[in-house]
């Protein structure tokens, strides 16, 4: 990805029951966890095995708005922000200091978050 670039990372679904809405989603979309759920962090990326599919993430979190956000991938999160912002986008909430991501909302109030993909 060149510096600077932003793409769909994930479609991320907000849901209430954790367990059995992943069970579904992998079943449904015939993919696999990226990794374990951890204990306490009840968040998981499913990923396409052929990897020609968008990712789809299930968050366990009572949705705040909408069920679905999307998260954009980026290697330069203070620019992308930025350049959001500069579209019209608003900031949501300040961000958490152990957070990858900054979440931003669209000019209708839509939630998205941006992720940083460099890791820091």
């Amino acid at each position: 990805m060149e510096k600077g670039t932003v793409r769909i990372g994930s479609i991320v679904i907000d849901v209430n029951d954790f367990d059995r809405m992943m069970a579904f989603w992998q079943a449904a979309l015939r993919y696999v966890p990226s990794r374990p759920p951890t204990p306490g962090n009840p968040f998981v990326i499913l990923k396409d095995p052929a990897g020609k599919r968008p990712n789809v993430s299930v968050d366990g979190m009572p949705p705040e708005r909408g069920r679905l956000h999307l998260d954009l991938y980026t290697d330069d999160q203070e620019g992308e922000v930025n350049r959001l912002l500069g579209l019209g986008a608003t900031r949501y909430r300040p961000r958490e200091p152990d957070e990858d991501f900054v979440v931003l909302e669209d000019p209708e109030g839509n939630l998205f978050c941006v992720v940083d993909t460099q890791g820091h």
